[in-house]
């Protein structure tokens, strides 16, 4: 089993926490996890992997054991969180990679590549969005509602995403056999989630959400002007990024390898062998 080490760098007065294993020359393989988790998403993924890549995942700020600043001393938008893995990648000495994305990590890596893409060798997504057909409505909506009106009445229709139950279900929905999911994965998470003025964290992340949207046409063209080699393996009984978000990737990049597997959105804690065959098969393992 490969050794994975747990380090914290610092970006700016922010400590970033992040794992890492894998030879230091090797090809780098960049993981940003989603939300409501952290690279915690990925402790089973990294040694898999490690083998052949140089594998890191930072925790975003305000989440894992990263730093997590109240509102007041942090602005809480993706683009901010874009901005500190720029700072992230620096300080490790990363200037190439493939990326890895999922849930959260989609628009801030989208965010990453667009400032510097000459350094993405190549982009996975796990249930990562770039495509509006992505989106589930239902699950959506009060997103939306919140991000166009952030009242009492639209941010109390939200905070259940911040609760127990719909943690959960992030976890268990479209998993054929539940039993198979580490409820370790959500309790993690929850304790995290309980913290002090992280739910006012999460609040703006959730309201800023609307501005990734409008990314997505650059994103699409990057795709197409670079072709950047992606794989999108998805979970495709996920319901809040639905599959044709994983078959839309085909239309930017038409090699795009497209896999959609029997699970969920967290398709790491129940298919964690397929997606690391996947990974490994792609190009040729890069």
């Amino acid at each position: 089993m490969a050794t994975v080490h747990h380090r914290t760098v610092s970006v700016g007065d922010l400590d970033i926490f992040y794992r890492e294993a894998g030879p230091a020359d090797a090809p780098v393989l960049l993981l940003l996890h989603g939300y409501p988790t952290s690279s915690h998403m990925f402790r089973h993924l990294i040694p898999a992997l490690a083998d052949r890549y140089r594998v890191i995942a930072p925790d975003h700020v305000g989440y894992g054991r990263s730093s997590a600043p109240s509102v007041d001393e942090f602005p809480y938008t993706f683009d901010a969180l874009a901005e500190v893995t720029r700072g992230f990648l620096a300080a490790v000495g990363v200037s190439r990679y493939t990326v890895y994305v999922q849930d959260y990590g989609a628009p801030i890596a989208w965010r990453v590549a667009l400032a510097d893409p000459g350094a993405v060798e190549g982009v996975i997504s796990q249930n990562g969005n770039a495509y509006e057909e992505g989106f589930v409505p239902d699950f959506w909506a009060p997103i939306w509602a919140y991000a166009a009106d952030p009242s009492a009445e639209n941010e109390r229709a939200l905070r259940p995403a911040l609760q127990r139950e719909a943690v959960e279900w992030q976890y268990t929905h479209g998993v054929p056999d539940p039993t198979t999911i580490d409820p370790d994965a959500w309790e993690h998470d929850l304790a995290l989630l309980a913290r002090p003025g992280v739910d006012r964290a999460q609040l703006r992340l959730f309201g800023d959400y609307a501005t990734n949207r409008p990314l997505y046409p650059r994103v699409q063209e990057w795709l197409r002007a670079s072709r950047v080699p992606v794989l999108a393996v998805w979970g495709r009984n996920d319901e809040i990024f639905a599959a044709a978000g994983a078959d839309a990737f085909r239309r930017d990049a038409p090699d795009a390898r497209v896999e959609l597997l029997d699970g969920g959105h967290f398709l790491l804690e129940s298919h964690l062998d397929e997606v690391a065959g996947l990974i490994r098969e792609w190009r040729g393992g890069f």
